[in-house]
């Protein structure tokens, strides 16, 4: 699961986002509307967690620019003021839930989890299987040859961003867009680095090999086994042709 939380407060953003990821989900963060706002409209997120009262523009606008744009994602609104009629408007805006401060984490998370079930987050969990890689999205789990491999949140984001597109090649832009989000550099080395990481734990030591190098444009995830075994084929045949002729 991916979140957007939008939060002024520093030290309640840094505790839920690293309670958050604690849980397995990855977490993009915005301290303010503008910014909030620009990652709500371009990123790719199964809830958004927008505090209502933020500096430049508030929780409830950025809700009301989503739904202009189109931007569907499930919103949960966090807020000091708890009157009914401020309840009301968040929920007459569109959004899917409303909890109010001070609140345990516990229950933020359980909301969490039941807003992504009713706007389709189940449906989007549906796991991956290429090859002998199963990618489980609700479990957050990866499997090669049924043996259980270990990725951390950003590991485990890409590779099921590259699994739902497999055979399609991925450039550095998307994926920046996909996994990474607004404000971070495609030209930045960290994609190459978390590739080579799921290289090493993913394909090392595992046949076929699946995630393959686009050069000067991106990766794929494909199983080219088929190929490689038709080119075997192929050469063999052109062989043994020239051998007879000879």
């Amino acid at each position: 699961m991916r979140i957007l939380y939008v939060e002024d407060d520093v030290e309640a953003r840094s505790f839920v986002r690293g309670a958050l990821e604690e849980n397995g989900i990855d977490v993009d963060v915005a301290s303010d509307g503008p910014s909030g706002l620009a990652r709500a409209l371009e990123g790719d997120y199964d809830v958004a967690i927008l505090d209502v009262m933020l500096p430049g523009i508030s929780g409830f606008d950025i809700l009301e620019r989503m739904r202009a744009a189109h931007v569907d994602t499930p919103v949960l609104f966090l807020t000091a003021q708890g009157e009914v009629a401020h309840r009301i408007e968040g929920l007459n805006l569109g959004a899917d839930d409303y909890l109010s401060k001070p609140f345990a984490f516990a229950e933020l998370l359980a909301r969490v989890q039941a807003v992504a079930r009713r706007r389709g987050g189940a449906a989007r969990a549906q796991e991956v299987v290429v090859a002998n890689l199963k990618v489980d999205p609700e479990r957050r789990a990866v499997f090669r040859d049924d043996l259980r491999i270990e990725l951390t949140p950003k590991e485990f984001r890409l590779l099921e961003y590259l699994a739902r597109n497999t055979g399609s090649v991925v450039s550095r832009a998307m994926i920046t867009e996909k996994v990474w989000g607004h404000g971070f550099e495609s030209y930045s080395n960290a994609i190459d680095v978390h590739v080579n990481h799921l290289r090493r734990k993913v394909d090392r030591d595992y046949e076929p090999k699946l995630i393959h190098t686009v050069k000067g444009v991106g990766y794929i995830l494909e199983d080219r086994s088929g190929e490689a075994l038709a080119a075997d084929v192929a050469a063999s045949a052109g062989a043994a042709a020239s051998a007879s002729r000879g």
